[in-house]
């Protein structure tokens, strides 16, 4: 204000010395013009500086200041240091901005603004994905246009927004997604959204386990509970009542033990704090002894016929042994009397194949790939007069995965079945041994 009076000041005395200066020596008229001609190139100064500044203020630019002396000079300074620091504002809060939004488009949630119409002004890729949208097509529209969901709908008018809403069926037909709504601001709102198919998925199937376990589980307790009900009220003792219902509860006893054992062998199998031990597997004694065995259980219904190299395999003896002893009591219990049964253990290029091959029923395409689910059975009543826990192929499975190989499973209706564990040449330990060979084992001639 200081320099404005002074420069004010400075000016009114090069006027008044002028004009008295002109009157001692032309009369007051000329000093009287001298003033007003003064005056006038004063104002026609002002203009021109405060032309230029209209025109820069139309189009301002840093690097294109108008540069004065004086008044306007000080003026144009501060003007371009107010302008430098809004151009650094303006960048840092672009690169923020720019950082927020590598920030959201990098996350795997899904991040979608709504302005205060509840219309699109911004969305990430995940976002995208989840509700098959487009930002460039779908900014400015109302969401309630693009996701008709009533529950959303619903969800969105209630706004109640403390707890998640789970929607089925987003994008693709299986998806489940988790949204939130979060408001902020002016009554905008972030919709967050979290593909929970997988976790689903699991709370499905530990809800089927459970419930499938206790069925397992009850139907052999409550033959058992029959059987010891009809003794305790017998009034005399038959000996044949007596045997045939100890018969009849041993095997229920012997079912539930199974399910059990195989239970524990699953979780196990699914620890991963449960280290996989290796020692040389004798592979050839191995298959020989589970054929031993499986003997027991076919006692003569089918044909069996094996062919056995000489490979041993670097593996935990156990877990390989439960693996190739489900396919062969699977093979047993699913070939219809009077059928074919082949069991190899053969070296194929750079893998290792133990093989089961069957001649029975078959199983159709759709079944296949469900076959390695806990308790998944194609025919509930057959798997269980079979005495079958519906775990092997689980089992079978986490094994394979443990020794880095995996279950192979070729079917054709009518025509039968092969199942195939097979190893990688990893896997392989050197032995002795020669020629394959085949054995075939007792059956129906």
């Amino acid at each position: 204000m200081r320099d404005w009076i002074g420069r004010l000041l400075s000016i009114a005395a090069i006027a008044g010395a002028g004009a008295l200066f002109t009157g001692l020596v032309f009369g007051a008229a000329f000093a009287a013009l001298f003033l007003f001609a003064f005056l006038l190139i004063v104002v026609a100064i002002a203009l021109s500086a405060r032309a230029r500044l209209a025109r820069w203020l139309a189009d301002p630019a840093i690097d294109d200041i108008p540069d004065d002396e004086g008044t306007w000079g000080e003026i144009y300074a501060r003007l371009h240091r107010m302008l430098r620091e809004q151009s650094g504002a303006r960048a840092s809060l672009s690169h923020a901005l720019w950082r927020f939004r590598q920030a959201g488009e990098a996350m795997p949630d899904g991040v979608l603004v709504l302005d205060a119409d509840n219309r699109i002004e911004w969305m990430n890729p995940s976002a995208e994905g989840h509700f098959g949208l487009t930002f460039k097509r779908d900014r400015g529209q109302a969401i309630t246009n693009l996701i008709r969901h009533p529950a959303f709908v619903g969800y969105l008018d209630a706004q109640h927004y403390g707890e998640p809403l789970t929607l089925k069926g987003g994008a693709e037909g299986e998806r489940v997604l988790s949204v939130q709504l979060v408001p902020y601001g002016n009554h905008e709102k972030l919709l967050l959204s979290r593909d929970v198919t997988r976790w689903e998925r699991l709370e499905s199937m530990r809800r089927d386990f459970i419930a499938n376990v206790s069925h397992e589980l009850r139907t052999p307790l409550t033959v058992m509970r029959g059987f010891l009900e009809t003794l305790t009220d017998a009034r005399e003792s038959d000996e044949k009542l007596y045997r045939r219902s100890l018969e009849l509860m041993t095997g229920q006893a012997e079912r539930m033990q199974r399910l059990v054992e195989d239970l524990l062998m699953l979780s196990r199998l699914e620890d991963s704090r449960y280290p996989l031990r290796e020692e040389p597997v004798d592979v050839p004694a191995l298959v020989r002894a589970v054929l031993v065995e499986a003997e027991g259980l076919n006692r003569g219904t089918h044909r069996i016929a094996s062919t056995v190299g000489p490979q041993w395999l670097l593996a935990n003896r156990e877990e390989v042994r439960s693996a190739f002893t489900n396919l062969v009591t699977n093979a047993i219990r699913y070939t219809p009397a009077g059928g074919d049964i082949h069991v190899s253990w053969e070296v194929e290029g750079t893998e290792a194949a133990f093989r089961v091959r069957d001649n029975g029923e078959g199983i159709a395409p759709e079944h296949v790939p469900r076959l390695t689910e806990r308790f998944y059975r194609v025919d509930r009543s057959r798997s269980r007069s079979s005495g079958g826990t519906g775990l092997g192929l689980a089992i079978v499975k986490h094994v394979m995965q443990r020794h880095q190989g995996r279950l192979e499973i070729e079917s054709r209706v009518g025509e039968g079945s092969t199942f195939s564990c097979v190893f990688p040449a990893t896997r392989l330990a050197p032995a002795s041994g020669t020629v394959a060979e085949v054995t075939p084992i007792r059956g129906v001639a």
